[in-house]
């Protein structure tokens, strides 16, 4: 859905690959954002819609989604430079967030407790029922710019809590796309308002609205914290990125490793979250580790991201990219071995793989952005546990071993919000909880599930039992 009042500035939108305009959107002002604030508070007023009606909406959008998955996935690639095969895998999981949602708002949740366990109990029964937050508003990144949309509304639907949600300005039109099926499904002016703006005016009309209960946002660490200084006496759902390690022992499987390695780096084109941002390999089989690395990045295809054969398309921006190559240039001015890559052309920064990177290079020791494998070398398991957790970011891990118990002290010992045994640190289903603690977050999690509670309260009530 579009803001209430029509705005008076636009914004082109560019392909990142070829320059070329792929859309116009219309950005709302402040009068506008301060609109979509007030109609959502006056919806939260209003009687809740019953949890079948909520799983009707959900599922209705769940369906154009998947009717619409080739376009949307189509239209994702056209303006964020994501590769068609990174972007069709997204679209279908979208469909999946609002499905899990569906089955979540048709869920009661609510618990029965006793009051004679004590013995001056009284013969009372307590309940509990999950009733909305209130006002949500949010704002999404470019990266992934279909799905993260859908993480913030589906929940909030699912959990009757109005949201108003800021797409990024550098990739909206996607989640705009997602608006209007949302109001196509039915569901009314008010429950759910998607807009274009800029972030700074909607940021200050957001926090000057005290009806607003819960600020959702995915994005920059300075963001965010600056979001949670400001919000005062209110919720904060904040996912603030992450400097995602995949330890490899000396006992892993080094072909599933340099899999996992070279996929969880250069997906996407490493812009997420939970990309592989650091590989630490222990010394006895680093040599053979990133020999397979460089063998299996060489097989990939870099290009035209809506070319059906590319596996690695462009950064949003010619900007973003060379900032990748210079902390590459950076690393390999300390002391980092450059093996494959290093070198771009505009938005497009070839998949890049550097071992015996310092430790404290600005490449591994805070997160990067793009398409870049970064081998640091590590002495056993004790000293992999040390520099994982070596970083103000504690989002998500993986680890390549065969041995039970290894696995189980990374499970016990990494500082992060999921640790995935054999697995990239970006593994997840939609409905599992996902988040993380530090510069990542505020330990408030993510995943449809999670989201439903974070945008809900719990209510109290008591009967005689008699």
């Amino acid at each position: 859905m579009s803001a209430p009042t029509a705005a008076t500035v636009s914004l082109t939108v560019r392909n990142p690959y070829d320059g070329g305009v792929v859309g116009e959107v219309a950005l709302a002002d402040r009068t506008a954002i301060r609109a979509a604030l007030g109609q959502g508070a006056e919806w939260a007023a209003r009687p809740l819609p019953s949890r079948h009606q909520r799983a009707t909406w959900l599922n209705a959008i769940a369906d154009a989604v998947e009717a619409e998955r080739e376009s949307l996935a189509r239209g994702i690639t056209a303006e964020s430079g994501l590769a068609l095969k990174d972007t069709r895998v997204e679209a279908a999981r979208t469909v999946a967030v609002f499905r899990f949602a569906a089955i979540e708002a048709l869920a009661d949740r609510g618990e029965s407790f006793s009051g004679d366990i004590t013995a001056d109990g009284r013969d009372r029964r307590a309940h509990t029922l999950q009733l909305p937050a209130g006002l949500v508003a949010a704002m999404t990144p470019f990266n992934l710019p279909l799905n993260q949309v859908a993480h913030k509304l589906a929940p909030a639907i699912a959990a009757a809590a109005p949201i108003v949600c800021k797409p990024s300005e550098r990739a909206p039109l996607s989640g705009l796309r997602l608006g209007a099926i949302v109001a196509a499904a039915g569901v009314p002016a008010g429950a759910v308002t998607v807009l274009a703006a800029e972030p700074e005016a909607f940021l200050d009309e957001v926090l000057a609205e005290d009806r607003v209960a819960v600020v959702a946002f995915t994005g920059s660490v300075a963001v965010g914290k600056m979001i949670a200084g400001r919000l005062g006496y209110r919720r904060a759902m904040l996912e603030l990125g992450g400097n995602d390690p995949l330890i490899v022992l000396a006992d892993a499987d080094l072909d599933e490793a340099a899999a996992l390695a070279v996929t969880g780096a250069f997906r996407s084109g490493g812009q997420r979250c939970t990309a592989v941002k650091r590989i630490l390999a222990a010394e006895p089989i680093a040599d053979a580790l990133v020999e397979r690395m460089v063998a299996r990045t060489r097989t990939l295809v870099v290009g035209d991201p809506a070319d059906e054969r590319t596996d690695v398309g462009t950064l949003i921006s010619a900007d973003a990219a060379a900032s990748v190559e210079q902390r590459v240039a950076t690393a390999l001015e300390a002391g980092a071995r450059l093996l494959l890559g290093g070198t771009r052309d505009g938005a497009l920064m070839q998949p890049t793989v550097l071992d015996h990177v310092p430790r404290d290079a600005d490449l591994v020791a805070s997160e990067t952005f793009g398409p870049v494998a970064p081998v640091i070398r590590v002495a056993d398991l004790d000293d992999a546990i040390a520099v994982a957790n070596a970083t103000p970011y504690a989002l998500s891990s993986g680890v390549c071993t065969r041995d039970l118990q290894s696995a189980m002290r990374c499970v016990r010992e990494l500082r992060a919000g999921t640790v995935n045994v054999r697995e990239l640190p970006g593994y997840r289903s939609e409905v599992t909880p996902f988040g993380g603690v530090g510069d990542s977050g505020l330990g408030v999690k993510e995943g449809v599930r999670e989201a439903i509670r974070a945008m809900s309260f719990t209510k109290l009530y008591t009967l005689p039992w008699t």
